[in-house]
């Protein structure tokens, strides 16, 4: 995987990935890998996030992980220096854009308005993140953006369901979908891998 583009065709759903605990990392990816998963977004929202990076990006090759809610420049430099093969930003500040350039690591920055997506595109580039989707007008928002900017192409995450991910999925823009139920609150707790690999399989099954 060498563009943001190609991570968008890695699986129809990227799991958006919050633990508490770095020893979850490690069994999370595997069980998200054996439903057919092949990248993963863990969120800096937690002070074991870049264990965790670590700790799949060493332990799980097969999956190809990486790194959410970057937020600061630092942000940027540390998850690349933990393993992470992408960044994703929520919003697109110039000093974040900068610093995630830096990197030479793909990454998905975060717009959810026509002139964000459109200031992105003047930097050069092309895939971003919709955030947050359903609150910032879902399908029907990045139908419309599609109109004017055919060329960008998006990850739109931000309370997408199971049910609703089939629509996102059809619009031409749309490369895959970010969401956090591929791995409840309650699985994580209960350490319910098995029913993290079976969300995963009814997941990787949208794409079909």
């Amino acid at each position: 995987m060498t563009t943001s583009r190609e991570l968008l065709g890695l699986s129809p759903v990227l799991p958006v990935v919050v633990l508490h605990d770095a020893g979850d990392a490690v069994p999370v990816a595997q069980a998200l890998l054996a439903g057919g998963i092949r990248a993963i977004e863990l969120t800096l929202r937690t002070p074991v996030a870049l264990e965790a990076i670590a700790a799949v990006a060493a332990k799980v090759p097969g999956i190809v992980v990486g790194a959410g809610t970057v937020t600061r420049p630092e942000h940027a430099r540390q998850a690349a220096d933990a393993g992470a093969a992408f960044l994703v930003t929520p919003g697109s500040t110039d000093a974040v854009l900068d610093a995630t350039f830096a990197t030479g690591l793909p990454f998905l920055p975060g717009a959810a308005t026509v002139s964000e997506a459109m200031r992105l595109s003047e930097r050069g580039v092309d895939t971003l993140k919709f955030f947050p989707a359903e609150a910032s007008g879902g399908t029907a928002a990045l139908s419309a953006i599609g109109g004017p900017l055919p060329d960008l192409h998006f990850c739109p995450t931000g309370g997408i369901t199971v049910e609703s991910a089939p629509r996102y999925l059809t619009l031409p823009n749309v490369g895959c979908v970010g969401g956090t139920w591929l791995t409840p609150k309650d699985a994580l707790a209960a350490r319910d891998y098995r029913r993290i690999e079976a969300l995963a399989k009814e997941a990787s099954a949208l794409g079909r």
